[in-house]
């Protein structure tokens, strides 16, 4: 945090934005904004700087991020309306980005309603037999400072017993920057299923890593650097920042 404590001022527009951003969350544990400026700057319309935290932050289809920093330097926006306590860019801003994802935060959107409701009655074939798989419950692990692994509790329609499918990928960001991508699939012990059981799971997992369903409204974040420690995946970029979120 910053080594001197905020001003009436810089406290009422952090409150007036943490209330606007959280608008944008379907739950969030703590939300932390500290705005930083002065009187003159504020009459020119500059802002020193902005700093989101967040933690237990939960966004659409059920994601949840355990932590989101971004940094906002340099921010212009109009010095009419934050005399009312509103935050107007007059233009975008440049921020550094941080995201903390949890091996819970994953399995649990594996296993949320959106993502089950696309892993049901799966038309595959076994064997060389047509059949429906139905998956049961999943479980994501980051075991490792490379790798994800997955497993799946899966059920055939046609027999009613249960299979299980277990892999491990390594996950990279794509070129632009807003995707992970699982490359270098390995199974463990247990044995492939079905090919389109396993292409099922990856595109769940791809929808998932999509990185653009943790903007904000207003923030285009682009990650470049990613870090997996047991147990949680660190991601860190840039943002364009449009307007305010909230």
């Amino acid at each position: 945090m910053f080594s001197n404590g905020p001003d009436i001022g810089e406290q009422a527009l952090s409150k007036a934005a943490e209330i606007g951003l959280s608008t944008q969350l379907d739950e969030a544990e703590n939300l932390d904004i500290d705005i930083r400026t002065n009187p003159f700057k504020l009459m020119q319309g500059e802002l020193e700087s902005v700093k989101v935290e967040g933690e237990g932050l939960v966004m659409k289809k059920d994601l949840r991020a355990e932590e989101l920093t971004l940094d906002i330097d340099r921010v212009a926006i109009n010095p009419l309306k934050a005399a009312f306590g509103e935050i107007e860019f007059t233009r975008p801003s440049e921020a550094t980005a941080e995201m903390v994802l949890t091996e819970q935060d994953m399995e649990r959107a594996f296993n949320s309603d959106f993502l089950k409701g696309k892993l049901q009655n799966l038309s595959v074939s076994i064997d060389n037999q047509p059949t429906q798989l139905n998956v049961r419950s999943v479980q994501f692990r980051l075991p490792d400072t490379q790798k994800i692994a997955l497993s799946a509790e899966v059920e055939r329609t046609d027999t009613g017993t249960i299979e299980q499918v277990a892999f491990t990928a390594i996950p990279q960001i794509d070129a632009n920057g807003q995707r992970l991508r699982l490359d270098h699939v390995e199974y463990g012990e247990s044995q492939e299923v079905s090919s389109e059981l396993t292409t099922a799971l990856l595109d769940s997992a791809s929808e998932l890593l999509d990185l653009r369903n943790f903007d904000l409204k207003g923030v285009t974040i682009t990650m470049n650097q990613l870090a997996i420690q047991s147990g949680k995946m660190t991601l860190q970029g840039q943002a364009i920042v449009e307007k305010f979120p909230g």
